[in-house]
């Protein structure tokens, strides 16, 4: 495993791997690895022959009072975890090698209508700024393949519309939410809650599985937003939204869509949650 600080370096040594006829994979972070990375590091494994990851928190990303200072910063146990793994090259850039004239003049990408509701609508900054960091990781690796942890789903609806649009020649593969034994979504954010938030924390995911099996028994029903919102703000969280949608346009369902997606996201103390279940409706549900 070679640990790259340049875009030369890095770029040095997967020219090298390409010459010798291999495959690279690509799995983009922030750091703090938990078991979900590994997971889409190990994905990667079984797509191409090199994977490479990228640790870097995206200033970008983060709104004036979010938690940029003191979001977890973990290298030496990621790396320890990567070569573990037998990942291949990791890249661990600063902000200017990201942004050398700096970030507020920097070349922004941005994906319109997709990425204006949900987690877009109370953090207007979050998706230009992933977008953006993003397409310049694309073009830096030029990864044949780039996997994605399903539980930023719009996340990835937007970076997956980004490179329709702009024809990056990468293929972007989602994998799964890993979730702890309770149920509760695997996120770098989980280590800010307390003992008694932890406890609390896997109602969200909980509250998303009713509202499905209600949906599956009965189909839809407009008061079930109302009534699972309320169900968690009764259990300490203070809900942003919690939404059935579309699960290609992330638009609010209607009653002729059968493929679904809930999502949700909900402050529990200081801590942003977010969650999602993706369901089919047959024919016959109304």
């Amino acid at each position: 495993m070679k640990v790259h600080h340049t875009i030369e370096s890095l770029q040095s040594n997967l020219q090298q791997h390409k010459h010798q006829g291999q495959t690279i994979a690509f799995v983009p972070t922030m750091g703090n690895l938990h078991q979900g990375h590994l997971d889409l590091v190990k994905k990667g494994q079984t797509l191409a022959d090199k994977v490479v990851v990228s640790i870097y928190v995206n200033p970008l990303q983060f709104g004036a009072n979010e938690d940029l200072a003191t979001y977890p910063r973990t290298l030496d146990d990621d790396l320890a975890k990567l070569e573990a793994l037998g990942a291949s090259d990791i890249f661990v850039p600063t902000d200017s090698i990201m942004y050398p004239e700096g970030k507020e003049i920097h070349t922004k990408v941005s994906v319109p209508k997709l990425g204006d509701r949900h987690c877009g609508a109370s953090r207007p900054q979050f998706f230009g700024g992933i977008t953006t960091v993003v397409a310049k990781l694309f073009n830096i690796v030029q990864a044949d393949v780039s996997i994605f942890g399903e539980k930023d789903f719009q996340q990835l609806a937007i970076i997956r519309k980004m490179v329709d649009d702009l024809c990056i020649p990468t293929k972007v593969v989602g994998n799964p939410i890993v979730r702890e034994a309770d149920g509760l979504a695997m996120s770098s954010r989980n280590s800010y809650l307390s003992p008694e938030e932890r406890a609390i924390a896997p109602v969200l995911y909980q509250t998303l599985a009713r509202m499905k099996e209600k949906i599956l028994a009965d189909g839809m029903d407009s008061t079930l937003e109302q009534k699972a919102i309320a169900d968690l703000n009764s259990n300490g969280f203070t809900v942003d939204y919690l939404t059935l949608c579309n699960s290609k346009t992330l638009e609010p369902a209607s009653k002729h869509d059968k493929a679904l997606v809930i999502l949700a996201a909900a402050m529990l103390g200081k801590t942003r949650l977010i969650d999602n279940l993706e369901l089919s409706l047959s024919p016959t549900h109304q």
